[in-house]
């Protein structure tokens, strides 16, 4: 059954291949992003001209506030240039449209970026997702998914991370809004039965992928010949996670949305007797970042100079998801190989940037 999905965050890495997806299957999507500048806004609108948002004003790349546009590619596209903050244009745009369902990858994102900007993360990913959640519950929307992350897991050391761990103490602002965002579902759920369902994600990356992550900067430096930070003198474990492979599972969530579960152990964090739940969404097979370094030096043909640093303020040594609840409840595995995920987006990057590899 077809659904009208409001995507948030669809000028963003994650938001705007979900989009893309939802729609060739031929669900109706409303499409909402702000477009802020916390990195190169030419990447936000080359992934809104992908889905035929082209509209520009004479003025540069510049798309008008609260009007609703219609893409040129898809006939079920509708995109909004929206803060989640302004909490009556949210709310009239829940009114009018009427949504099925509500995907919120709408966040200030960035771990390091917490660190000197923490007034940003209050904003989008707390107030923000308040208003999401009001709307939801204000006008009858029983089935939201919405981003959490990895980073959620703080100190923690055991490994692989699993939903039933503790996540009581995150080490960066970023994470800590996240679990604050599993914590204020769950209210929701509890009190109003909306279906909400928190997706913990694992380092992703793919093509169109942000320019603040690990990929883009070492893809970058490698072809314009300058040295790359490795911090933590290299000694990193990352569950990368392909960008189709979170997208599915993404979808998968949204075509199950969470129910109660009325005999749940009261141990287990990713569950509730409310429609609740929590996944990982992680390749399940850590890599070493070196590894993951070598693997961009393969696909380019060059070696990448290295700069070895300490481990920086707010990371962990080593990521690594337990998707087994991801496997038994929706029978899906990320299974995408890290040279196949590198080699797709240093193609994408080549081509959107004009480069002719050598």
């Amino acid at each position: 059954m077809k659904k009208k999905i409001l995507v948030t965050g669809t000028a963003g890495f994650i938001g705007s291949h979900l989009a893309v997806k939802l729609l060739q299957r031929g669900d109706e999507v409303v499409g909402l992003d702000n477009i802020n500048d916390y990195y190169d806004q030419n990447v936000k609108y080359g992934r809104l001209q992908r889905a035929g948002i082209i509209e520009q004003l004479e003025d540069g790349n510049d798309i008008p506030y609260n009007k609703l546009l219609n893409s040129n590619k898809y006939t079920n596209y509708k995109f909004i240039k929206l803060n989640l903050e302004d909490k009556d244009a949210m709310m009239k745009l829940f009114e009018e449209q009427k949504f099925d369902a509500v995907c919120n990858l709408a966040a200030q994102a960035g771990v390091r970026y917490s660190l000197t900007n923490p007034d940003a993360y209050m904003g989008s990913n707390i107030i923000g997702f308040m208003n999401i959640l009001e709307c939801c519950r204000h006008n009858g929307v029983k089935n939201l998914s919405y981003a959490s992350s990895s980073s959620v897991y703080g100190l923690n050391e055991e490994l692989p991370f699993s939903t039933s761990h503790n996540v009581d103490h995150p080490i960066s602002l970023y994470a800590a809004s996240k679990k604050s965002n599993e914590l204020m579902a769950h209210t929701y759920s509890h009190l109003f039965g909306i279906s909400t369902t928190g997706l913990r994600f694992f380092t992703v990356y793919g093509p169109w992928g942000r320019p603040d992550m690990a990929l883009f900067l070492f893809t970058k430096a490698a072809l314009e010949g300058k040295t790359i930070d490795v911090f933590n003198n290299g000694e990193m474990l990352r569950d990368f996670t392909y960008i189709d492979d979170i997208v599915e599972g993404i979808i998968r969530v949204i075509d199950n949305p969470a129910k109660a579960n009325l005999t749940w152990d009261k141990k287990e964090a990713s569950t509730s007797s409310a429609p609740y739940k929590v996944y990982n969404i992680g390749n399940n097979n850590p890599v070493k970042l070196m590894d993951f370094i070598t693997a961009i030096e393969n696909k380019l043909g060059k070696t990448i100079e290295k700069n070895f640093l300490p481990l920086q303020a707010g990371d962990v040594p080593a990521t690594y998801a337990d998707v087994t609840d991801l496997v038994e409840d929706l029978g899906y595995k990320p299974a995408t190989p890290v040279q196949e995920g590198i080699n797709q987006f240093i193609d994408w990057y080549l081509d959107f940037f004009g480069y002719t590899q050598k």
